[in-house]
């Protein structure tokens, strides 16, 4: 009988898992125990997705606040320290500040303005427009904010961010200053060492701030790519797509794991003779339209993947096919044309224009973005995704 429906994306239940637990044997039990309980099958070339929290959770890839300080100060000289461009977050952010501003003596703040890296606003276009502020040129001191815009709430978490900020900064020992601005090279009128908190612009602001004449430039992924007193670390990114664990540690994103997705393949292989893709996924890359925040705060979607995934999609825009090429064919006769364009697709449609349309993106951005987005943040208990007939077309 012929198949009557294409993705299925399901969010697969799977124990707590804890620091040491091996992780691989979780996954791979718990997709065929849903598979068995549920009644379906696995295919090739299904993918089986992992959040990157369960993982560093079995890593144990954990950090103190004070292990952040004693990284900053080594690091940053533990004096005035400019800290810029950090995204507005409770759970991402704040809980890294606490350990910077542990480490130095005062703090000068930075925020992007209207709306930090990923969306979140502290004032709007709106609001910019009336009161004749022009972001790209005007620097603006606390002070200045709160006479022109007054107390800003976030739409969603209903907190004050440059307040909330500020309060965190002296509540551990640190001078604070604030100041609003968007030109890197601003803060070197208050500090020449700086600390950059920006995540997919970060290595444009330590290249601009270089050439400006920093003293000292330090990445948010420079902090923590080493172990301090026996500290969890990220080699490659740092403090970069850590969340807040406790109220003195951080979680930090995942070690080095392509081990572990060809592992679990291998495991899936000997289990069930079928060739799975695995994927280790994060914060999906989408944007709300609603709240304007970028869902993406993790350094990339997916931190390691199995070779089937590098690349992007090779596909033919049915509609165009539709009413272009085939415009006079209707029913069997046009659905038959469309499957026979599908076949005889090139391996590269790039500049053909019956795949213009279609999503230009990463296949491990578009997986894990629909992995995060089955997932959820909340109470699901579903940190393992399956994803089924993603890389089928209406002909198979």
């Amino acid at each position: 009988m012929e198949r009557r429906t294409g993705t299925v994306s399901r969010g697969i239940r799977c124990p707590i898992i804890r620091e040491g637990d091996d992780i691989a044997s979780i996954v791979v039990n718990s997709v065929i125990e849903a598979s068995e309980a549920e009644g379906f099958a696995l295919r090739d070339r299904d993918v089986v997705a992992v959040t990157e929290s369960v993982v560093a959770r079995a890593q144990g890839n954990y950090a103190s606040v004070d292990a952040i300080a004693e990284d900053v100060k080594n690091k940053l000289g533990g004096g005035s320290v400019g800290v810029i461009f950090p995204i507005l977050s409770r759970n991402r952010f704040a809980i890294c500040l606490r350990g910077i501003a542990k480490g130095a003596k005062k703090i000068i703040l930075m925020l992007n303005y209207p709306s930090d890296e990923v969306g979140n606003a502290l004032v709007s276009l709106d609001q910019l427009d009336e009161a004749g502020v022009n972001p790209y040129s005007d620097v603006l001191s606390e002070e200045k904010y709160r006479e022109l815009f007054g107390e800003n709430l976030h739409p969603f978490t209903g907190i004050d961010y440059v307040k909330y900020y500020g309060d965190l900064i002296r509540s551990c020992g640190a001078e604070a200053e604030i100041i609003l601005a968007n030109d890197p090279r601003v803060i070197l009128r208050y500090t020449d060492c700086v600390l950059n908190c920006d995540i997919h612009t970060r290595a444009r602001t330590k290249r601009i701030l270089r050439d400006a004449g920093a003293k000292c430039v330090v990445g948010l992924d420079e902090i923590l790519n080493k172990s301090v007193n026996g500290s969890g670390y990220n080699e490659r990114y740092g403090l970069l797509g850590s969340n807040k664990s406790t109220e003195d540690t951080v979680k930090l994103f995942p070690q080095d794991c392509f081990d572990l997705v060809e592992k679990i393949q291998a495991m899936f292989m000997e289990r069930t003779s079928k060739h799975i893709e695995v994927m280790v996924y994060g914060d999906g890359a989408f944007k709300d339209p609603v709240g304007k925040i970028w869902e993406l705060a993790d350094p990339v979607v997916s931190p390691a993947y199995t070779k089937g995934l590098e690349g992007t999609p090779n596909e033919l825009k049915l509609k165009y096919l539709a009413d272009n090429d085939f415009a006079d064919l209707k029913g069997e006769e046009l659905k038959k044309a469309i499957e026979t364009a599908i076949k005889e697709k090139g391996s590269d449609l790039v500049g053909n224009m019956a795949s213009q349309g279609t999503t230009p993106r990463r296949l491990t951005d578009l997986i894990g973005s629909l992995c995060d987005l089955t997932s959820g943040s909340g109470d699901k208990g579903t940190p393992v995704i399956l994803v089924q007939g993603y890389f089928d077309n209406m002909t198979d």
